[in-house]
């Protein structure tokens, strides 16, 4: 008897500790965390529902880490870089600009926008190849690394130890053991897969590699939260590759669950280059602690080799600035005709939401792609309902019937256009670290437009009257996801 009462009165101190610790975290998010007032509630209910699991959940998944200096500039880079930007900004504030082509001084205000809230210079002399199919995007990239001559960037957030991985392993030991320098930034968590044992030819050969935000405590990283779900390759600092796929067998259409896997990536050649080296060496020196001389990046000046104009932005949580969001934001607003968006995830904030409203209530054609298949069960009930809630206004939703639809794209009017690894979600807009190319090219943004209307050939189109068809479990699982939406 003394036993049971010594172990209920033991059971009662843990439950009073772990719903204080609830109270204090709770006090935490409300008064000193920049948390908007969804995501401040959504977590408030995972404490007070799920005692004690909450807090893992907490300490796993809300880390701020905007406070953190994690990419570091001297006194001497900041200053070049802001030398040309501020000088640019001048110019096309004050209609001095040399634009490339007629759509650029159309979205003047966007391109001021990226120039001045995510110090995004304006590139002019780029051509861009679209790829959409896995297998001739690593034909592709496989074919131009095997041509460098001097030196090799690739960042991604998943490469998988499969066939395909181990492909560009392969063809990247090679240019190794031939002298060429070679650096592989990985997120710790998407490539995971990979460890010192399957990379270990490469390090013989001279690679160099890098887990971004690495695991303190092996299967334990406090880090989970944040990941670099960046695309980028950079051969000779004149290709350059940016986009939506990753690396393993799923992303070729070889994975029996997705079946074809519908994305979207661009081959870029020309003076966009620099940034994408820029974005590489910022993550490369945080992640690998090697100290890398951006003047000199900085200051090199790659040949022009087309008139495509486009703008190179980056997002991440360590600032709170949402970069790639507001230039979504502004391309809807602007927008007079079309709105033409693709995405696997689509879970917006309250600005998006509302802009998008505001443009199909104003008469643009706004239109909607999303996956019929799942991969991730709770972000596609949440993206289920908020498109649901969409439709009421007039926009359009198409879901993708023809296997998993994993492009991030944008175009506008036929004339503006996004691509990269940002989805439409929080979670890019807050939590990852992204980076998307804005494109001001009418020809380019046509061929995005073409295709986006191919792949409507392979859509249904999710009506008022199907979707009010879906039965009590369907809404059920929106309801809950709906609720935690802000966590995902």
């Amino acid at each position: 008897m003394h036993r049971n009462l010594l172990d209920s009165i033991t059971w009662e101190n843990f439950l009073t500790l772990v719903y204080i610790v609830d109270i204090i975290i709770a006090l935490t998010i409300i008064f000193l965390e920049r948390k908007n007032p969804s995501s401040t509630l959504a977590w408030i209910m995972v404490l007070f529902f799920l005692p004690g699991i909450g807090i893992l959940f907490y300490f796993l998944f809300s880390q701020n880490i905007a406070r953190r200096r994690i990419f570091r500039l001297s006194k001497r880079e900041r200053e070049v870089m802001q030398e040309t930007l501020l000088e640019q900004i001048r110019n096309v504030r004050h209609d001095r600009f040399a634009y490339s082509n007629s759509i650029e001084p159309k979205w003047k205000e966007l391109i001021l926008l990226n120039q001045n809230y995510a110090r995004a210079i304006l590139r002019q002399g780029n051509r861009i190849s679209i790829m959409t199919d896995g297998g001739h995007m690593l034909d592709a990239l496989v074919r131009d690394i095997s041509e460098a001559k001097s030196s090799v960037d690739v960042e991604y957030f998943i490469v998988k130890n499969d066939a395909t991985g181990r492909k560009l392993i392969d063809v990247l030991t090679q240019k190794a053991r031939e002298g060429v320098q070679v650096r592989l930034l990985l997120d710790a968590m998407g490539s995971r897969q990979l460890t010192y044992d399957t990379l270990a030819a490469y390090v013989k050969a001279g690679g160099k590699y890098a887990f971004f935000f690495p695991a303190k405590i092996r299967f334990f990283n406090l880090m989970f939260n944040y990941r670099n779900h960046r695309k980028i390759v950079v051969i000779d600092g004149a290709v350059g590759y940016l986009g939506g796929f990753n690396i393993g067998n799923e992303y070729l259409g070889r994975n029996k669950k997705f079946g074809n896997w519908r994305d979207t990536h661009i081959r870029i050649e020309g003076d966009g280059i620099h940034d994408l080296s820029m974005r590489f060496a910022l993550d490369w020196r945080f992640a690998a602690k090697e100290k890398i001389p951006l003047e000199i990046i900085y200051e090199q000046a790659e040949e022009p080799t087309g008139i495509s104009a486009m703008q190179i932005v980056s997002c991440g949580p360590d600032s709170h600035r949402e970069e790639v969001k507001h230039a979504y934001l502004k391309m809807i607003t602007e927008a007079n005709k079309n709105i033409y968006i693709q995405t696997p995830y689509f879970i917006p904030d309250s600005s998006i939401y509302d802009s998008l409203i505001n443009a199909a209530l104003s008469g643009v054609d706004v239109r909607i792609m999303i996956p019929s298949i799942p991969d991730h069960i709770f972000v596609y009930w949440a993206t289920y309902y908020y498109c649901g809630q969409l439709i009421r206004s007039g926009v359009k939703v198409y879901i993708y019937d023809n296997g998993f639809l994993h492009a991030k794209t944008m175009v506008v009017d036929g004339e503006v256009c996004s691509v990269g690894s940002a989805n439409f979600d929080i979670r890019s807009f807050r939590l990852n670290f992204e980076t998307n190319a804005f494109i001001y090219d009418e020809t380019e943004a046509n061929k995005l437009e073409s295709l986006y209307m191919q792949d409507m050939e392979d859509c249904h189109e999710l009506t008022r009257a199907l979707y009010a068809k879906r039965s009590y479990w369907i809404r059920f699982k929106e309801g809950i996801a709906k609720l935690i939406s802000d966590l995902l």
